[in-house]
């Protein structure tokens, strides 16, 4: 609550653009901050998200008698066995992959000898030229060859590191939820407690139904992306499609990533026209899922707009790689429930939203009780 204003204590007045560097500088330091602590948050973030995910099973096994911390573990233990499995999976495929890598880059370098050709047949660039550009090309991947390894050791030893914190801190979320619940009662009064009740609702409603429409997408559109490579006689189809599904999971960025590795693997082993066959099926899996399968699937009661979407995947990148073009979306419609109950934050959770502003007409039942009543 402010003082009032006296003589000895006047209320000072700050100009607009003090108030706006202030902010500026206070976002600039939070970021930093976030983007230093990124193996402390990103597994945190990833651990309260599973949490909400495995939550109902938890209550579920609890309300038929099982002992609370048996029934967070056998939950915990289940959604890391799925993800072992998963990961099992993966990396077998990508061994067969990798088994036959030599000879995909036969084909490669001869997909490339005949680019080359062409090259010298439709441009003026010279022999020399184009040997040049190869020669170059070659003696920046051997020269980044340690630098790659080196990146790879460090994101091997990140990925054990997280698979290990993951389920510790997701078991600890489940185990201290009244803890943590009753922590952020005691943070306000008794008359606000009813909105922030009523938040807490709404978010954890949102990253549910978020996450589990995710795992549904993810299933449906491997399953069209595999039967539609096999059609085509695409190499590797299962683990293609796969891939596909888990970058369908970064909005707008990673479906276009996905498409490109299955193209060059049909230009290398088969026709042309096979990497024309590929590209219209991932476009056409994207239509039906942005169309048919988003809408009715992942079902979120949280509408993010696309331009709020592909700047928040952008950030979460710039952020933290990879693992924060995952976690933009959920948090961003987390912020979105948290905005649309705070009301000086409320026109933030307007322009995050798929409103475009434009006037609607009222609804029937508005209409015809609008009648009646007068």
């Amino acid at each position: 609550m402010n003082e009032p204003a006296t003589t000895t204590h006047p209320h000072v007045i700050q100009p607009v653009y003090q108030k706006l560097a202030l902010i500026v500088l206070g976002l600039v330091a939070f970021v930093y901050g976030l983007a230093q602590a990124q193996p402390i948050v990103v597994p945190l973030l990833f651990a309260l998200l599973l949490a909400l995910l495995l939550n109902p099973l938890v209550n579920f096994l609890t309300r038929h008698g099982l002992n609370r911390v048996v029934a967070i573990a056998l939950a915990v233990l289940l959604a890391m066995c799925c993800a072992a499995g998963l990961s099992y999976f993966i990396l077998t495929q990508a061994a067969h992959f990798s088994a036959s890598l030599p000879g995909l880059e036969e084909k490669v370098g001869a997909l490339g000898g005949k680019l080359q050709a062409w090259v010298l047949a439709h441009t003026d660039m010279g022999t020399k030229t184009v040997d040049d550009a190869l020669a170059t090309a070659k003696k920046e991947s051997m020269t980044r060859g340690g630098a790659l390894v080196g990146g790879a050791l460090i994101t091997m030893g990140s990925v054990f590191a997280f698979a290990f914190l993951l389920p510790v801190f997701t078991f600890l979320f489940l185990l201290y939820k009244r803890l943590l619940l009753t922590f952020i009662d005691q943070l306000f009064s008794p008359t606000q407690l009813g909105a922030v009740h009523h938040m807490l609702q709404g978010a954890k409603g949102v990253a549910q139904s978020y996450l589990i429409g995710l795992i549904l997408q993810a299933g449906i559109v491997t399953v069209l992306n595999f039967v539609g490579l096999l059609i085509i006689g695409v190499p590797y189809a299962l683990l293609l499609a796969v891939i596909a599904a888990v970058l369908n999971l970064i909005p707008y960025i990673g479906m276009i990533i996905a498409t490109v590795l299955p193209m060059v693997i049909a230009l290398a082993t088969m026709e042309p026209s096979a990497a024309l066959w590929v590209l219209a099926l991932y476009s056409a899996v994207q239509f039906i899922d942005n169309n048919f399968i988003v809408p009715n699937v992942v079902a979120s009661r949280v509408e993010l707009n696309a331009l709020v979407s592909i700047i928040v995947v952008m950030i979460g990148g710039a952020l933290w790689g990879i693992p924060g073009m995952f976690l933009a979306i959920p948090l961003t419609a987390v912020l979105k429930v948290a905005f649309d109950h705070v009301p000086g934050l409320k026109p933030f959770g307007y322009v995050l939203g798929s409103d475009d502003g434009t006037p609607r007409k009222p609804s029937l039942h508005a209409r015809w009780f609008g009648k009646k009543k007068g």
